[in-house]
């Protein structure tokens, strides 16, 4: 059935378009799910998970090192050189992305999928991006939240995604190069933005008509 993988800038309405297109693909939507089988998979809460997807290094850690041991979901303690890094985490993701290729395929929103998935002929990948101003105000509008407090939210969201990616593929998420299409999201209505996605997915036989 094949992928469709979501990079988008924060304000650029991942969040939305994603699922759209899965629904409209007839594919599986991942994106909350991949961090509770990465928790599973390396024996912590999905709350640790969440808190390492798409970061280098969290305060997590930083505590867990400090207090030299963490609780076992199976009983007794962890010594802390047991512990899951980011490392471990970003590993176990990769596993999963190629999982989901193997069976039903599906939608997969941020994790770096276009560079995890980038050799493979079933994939499309696509980036939705815009100006950081109307990014901005897309966001204010969508949340009901002030422009101060959804600004924060985007700078750290944005550097923390390109970090991770930086980090561990040596590549800038924002380049057009990884992608085989990149919207702007902001300009256009975002049912259009559906449109373009699935019409791109079909053209390369992804997903159900």
């Amino acid at each position: 059935m094949g992928v469709v993988t979501f990079s988008a800038a924060y304000g650029a309405a991942g969040a939305e378009v994603a699922p759209a297109v899965a629904e409209r693909l007839g594919l599986p939507f991942h994106d909350r799910a991949i961090p509770a089988q990465v928790a599973g998979r390396l024996g912590v809460s999905v709350e640790e998970a969440e808190a390492n997807d798409e970061t280098v290094v969290r305060g997590l850690w930083r505590l867990v090192a400090s207090l030299g041991t963490m609780p076992d979901p199976v009983g007794g303690v962890l010594p802390t050189s047991a512990l899951p890094d980011a490392r471990a985490y970003r590993q176990q993701t990769e596993r999963i992305l190629a999982e989901i290729c193997e069976g039903a395929g599906g939608v997969v929103l941020g994790r770096a999928g276009a560079m995890v998935l980038r050799d493979r002929p079933d994939a499309l990948h696509v980036r939705l991006d815009g100006p950081r101003e109307r990014r901005l105000a897309d966001a204010v509008e969508r949340s009901g939240r002030s422009p101060d407090e959804v600004r924060r939210e985007m700078e750290a969201n944005d550097r923390t995604r390109e970090a991770y990616v930086r980090h561990f593929y040596r590549c800038d998420p924002s380049a057009a190069r990884h992608y085989h299409l990149v919207i702007d999201s902001t300009a256009i209505p975002l049912e259009t933005v559906v449109d373009l996605v699935v019409t791109a997915a079909h053209a390369r036989g992804i997903g159900a008509r």
